[in-house]
């Protein structure tokens, strides 16, 4: 089979593409080198097989349709957008030309030159904004939900905030509705937190890796300035190491009769969550290093507790995570290490 990856020299794009190759499948990866990390990304892929690289912006119409008419996929994996959303805060109309014109370039390719091939589309719990009909309780380290005890899933009403929310969960909704208008086989994958290796985490982005960096970098200077935190560091999200990722997108194009036309909320489950402090715990016992930290105020919209529900997707994906919490925190560490 052809697979086409778009921001395939991303951190889940570049995973993706080096399992493919490492299964003999015929890869073509599609990316625009903008992001930090996508050129050592694209440097370590061409060490793991005969991808084929295109480079080029999702934005263009006249790139995207090339690239569907040369690659013939049958499986798009569509990675490619702007993923911050501080930075669409920033620049919101970069943002929404990025993630939603992008996306409608790549179904209306689809649309038109190959429309038995699959696309599973990367969103984000951002979709569901404050989550208002979750109840928090708030604990020593962490916010609970006794509401919502294994996690939040697919009927939660949508509610785009920030031009991040509103851009991915646009680009979310076209992508269902191209399954019911004009019958393409469209997945959507709203994620929680993914990490692992291969991953250059930022700031406002990769929020697992980049404390890591922050404690590895305890351990080299103790005296170092405190680094800062947004909120009162006890927002939970759940963990889903990236090996887990790549296999739930490989389930999502096995099993395209049955996810056809879905959205699947994906992330390490309710057993995998975690807050800010309790990483933090983990890390000082894990490294031997005291983290000292400065917190800023909290960033706009930023949901206090997001557990992914996996539930309809261990139905019909037949996929559950793999990796512990606490493994992929080492291999996260292991990883930053080694980029360093």
């Amino acid at each position: 089979m052809n697979y086409l990856i778009t921001g395939g020299c991303g951190f889940v794009g570049s995973n993706v593409a080096a399992t493919l190759l490492q299964r003999g499948e015929t890869v073509t990866v599609f990316d625009n080198l903008s992001r930090h990390g996508a050129a050592e990304n694209l440097a370590w892929l061409r060490g793991q097989g005969q991808a084929r690289f295109v480079h080029g912006d999702s934005r263009n119409a006249h790139d995207v349709e090339r690239l569907v008419e040369t690659a013939v996929p049958d499986v798009i994996f569509h990675l490619a957008g702007q993923v911050a959303m501080t930075t669409s805060m920033e620049n919101p109309r970069r943002d929404f030309e990025t993630n939603v014109v992008g996306s409608i370039n790549l179904l209306e390719a689809v649309r038109r030159k190959v429309p038995h091939a699959t696309i599973v589309y990367s969103s984000s719990n951002k979709v569901y904004g404050d989550l208002p009909g979750v109840t928090l309780v708030e604990e020593a380290l962490r916010y609970s939900s006794p509401t919502h005890p294994n996690g939040v899933d697919e009927f939660s009403p949508l509610d785009f905030q920030t031009p991040y929310g509103c851009s991915k969960g646009a680009a979310d909704q076209y992508m269902l509705d191209y399954a019911r208008g004009y019958g393409l086989n469209t997945v959507v994958f709203r994620h929680s937190t993914i990490f692992g290796g291969r991953q250059f985490a930022t700031f406002d982005q990769g929020w697992v890796g980049w404390f890591c960096q922050q404690a590895l970098e305890v351990l080299k200077n103790p005296d170092r300035e405190p680094f800062t935190i947004s909120g009162d560091g006890k927002q939970v999200r759940d963990l889903l190491f990236v090996e887990d990722a790549v296999a739930c997108y490989l389930a999502a194009a096995a099993h395209i009769e049955q996810a056809r036309g879905q959205a699947f909320n994906i992330g390490g489950g309710i057993e995998n969550s975690s807050s800010l402090l309790e990483l933090f715990a983990f890390l000082e016992t894990e490294l031997g290093a005291k983290l000292t930290y400065r917190r800023l105020p909290w960033r706009h919209s930023d949901q206090k507790f997001f557990v992914a529900d996996n539930s309809k997707a261990r139905r019909l994906l037949e996929w559950r995570p793999a990796v512990s919490r606490e493994q992929g925190i080492r291999r996260m560490i292991e990883w930053v290490k080694s980029a360093g």
